[in-house]
């Protein structure tokens, strides 16, 4: 079914908690410092301090997006930046400038390059600037390290307003999408007369979720779940949640999409023999999805053939050819914590490492499993230890699961785009739930007093 916006009500209490893949990129086991074991709790300052290079010490890949993956929890992005522009100055006084520049420069480096909208606020830019005022002019090197992150600032403000743009043409479409409440014109064009070819409709399905998924920031996953530590006096680091997790939203709201077009396309054909054409074109397209990798788009498709306004159309199902639709749904049946899809999943993610070309990199999850996946994870670990530290061993497997996100997102699609699929993806009038039930009603009478008196009501 359609699923909501990020929150614990969206869930239900799956089977047995595990993460979304067994194995795969990201974060390691544990993230530790140079040669030292992995870090399962510490203080805020001294987590902080271990990211901030020294003449002879740089921090590990893996600490340093699992630190400020996770530290905006407890410190805002540019207080963290501020703690370190201090300790920065610090090395500096201690004259080893020359030694440490370069590493902190790589740092800041890591930092916008994984995290760059934590630099769309005022304040981050203001302290970021002031450290590479402080570094760069000390050698060739420095200079040489920071005009990268110069030059990534300067692109960040210029696509901040097409970012904007983007954004509120994404909602105004958004808000049009449920339109009818019955059934359209008759001259309302569908699906088939857009696209007719199974496979050729998964490529643009996986065009539209790999945008979505671009956009998609990994402090995002973190934001979604925000809550007020009773073990932490200070006050969440977030003010406006809405900004903070838009571009996830802007996922879960395609899902939903996806979903209501599916089920509109088959309730809207007059004869049954129209609605059963539709309904095998589209188990065709979720096995071309599943194929691909496009776990997301599968999950949409079998969602929308299950609401009940089109499941409830027996004379139609009973005109179309189901077989491989069963074994779709065998695969991403919930049981036993979606195991099959799980299954499916790791398989999907083992080609994906081996791939040689990006046709076979493409890995996109079912993405509110992972979600309900990130959500059990926070809600079954405490942020803090009672001693006060940071319960660092449970960021550490929040950056591994969010890491193997990271690495799906940045497949560039080999598919070409097919413009007017794409446009009539985005904008095709869809039926609301009410519009859904009154074009089934009008297909296939009501056959209990339940429906009948449903039908009643929505006439």
């Amino acid at each position: 079914m359609p699923q909501t916006a990020c929150s614990g009500t969206m869930f239900t209490t799956p089977s047995g908690f595990s993460p979304h893949l067994g194995s795969g990129p990201g974060p390691g086991p544990g993230a530790c410092l140079a040669d030292g074991p992995p870090i399962t709790s510490a203080s805020l300052d001294t987590l902080i301090q271990n990211l901030v290079p020294t003449a002879d010490y740089y921090p590990e890949k893996a600490y340093v997006f699992t630190f400020l993956l996770s530290a905006r929890l407890f410190i805002p992005p540019p207080e963290l930046l501020a703690r370190v522009c201090e300790l920065c100055i610090k090395q500096q006084q201690l004259d080893q400038i020359r030694k440490f520049g370069p590493k902190i420069l790589q740092l800041l480096t890591e930092w916008t390059e994984t995290f760059p909208s934590d630099f769309r606020d005022e304040k981050m830019v203001g302290h970021l600037k002031d450290i590479i005022h402080r570094i760069a002019p000390c050698d060739e090197v420095s200079v040489l390290c920071a005009r990268p992150i110069v030059q990534r600032l300067s692109l960040m403000s210029q696509g901040e307003e097409s970012i904007v743009k983007v954004s509120l043409n994404a909602s105004s479409i958004s808000d049009k999408l449920v339109a009818f409440k019955t059934k359209p014109p008759p001259i309302q064009k569908d699906i088939l007369s857009i696209c007719n070819d199974p496979y050729t409709l998964a490529q643009q399905l996986t065009h539209v979720e790999l945008e979505h998924l671009s956009r998609i920031g990994p402090e995002e996953f973190v934001q979604a779940f925000v809550q007020k530590d009773p073990l932490d006096g200070t006050q969440p680091c977030f003010s406006d949640q809405k900004k903070k997790t838009s571009n996830l939203e802007a996922y879960v709201r395609w899902f939903n999409r996806l979903c209501y077009l599916v089920a509109t396309e088959i309730c809207m054909p007059a004869k049954k023999k129209q609605r059963a054409q539709v309904i095998e074109f589209f188990i065709d397209v979720a096995r071309e999805c599943f194929n691909i990798g496009n776990f997301n788009s599968l999950m949409a498709i079998i969602s929308g053939m299950n609401m009940s306004p089109v499941s409830r159309l027996k004379k139609t199902w009973s005109k179309a050819k189901t077989a491989k639709f069963f074994i779709l749904e065998h695969q991403m049946d919930p049981t036993g914590n979606f195991y099959n899809y799980r299954t499916a999943l790791r398989g999907a993610a083992h080609r994906s490492q081996t791939a040689n070309s990006n046709r076979e990199r493409i890995v996109i999850p079912f993405f509110s499993l992972l979600i309900k996946d990130i959500y059990f994870l926070n809600e079954g670990c405490a942020n803090r230890l009672p001693n006060g530290h940071v319960n660092f061993e449970k960021f550490v497997e929040l950056a591994r699961q969010v890491g193997e996100f990271m690495t799906w997102k940045q497949v560039e699609c080999p598919f070409e785009e097919d413009r007017a699929i794409l446009h009539y993806l985005h904008t095709a009038p869809i039926f609301s739930e009410d519009g859904l039930y009154l074009a089934s009603y009008e297909s296939e009478s009501p056959e209990n007093q339940v429906e009948k008196d449903r039908w009643k009501a929505l006439r």
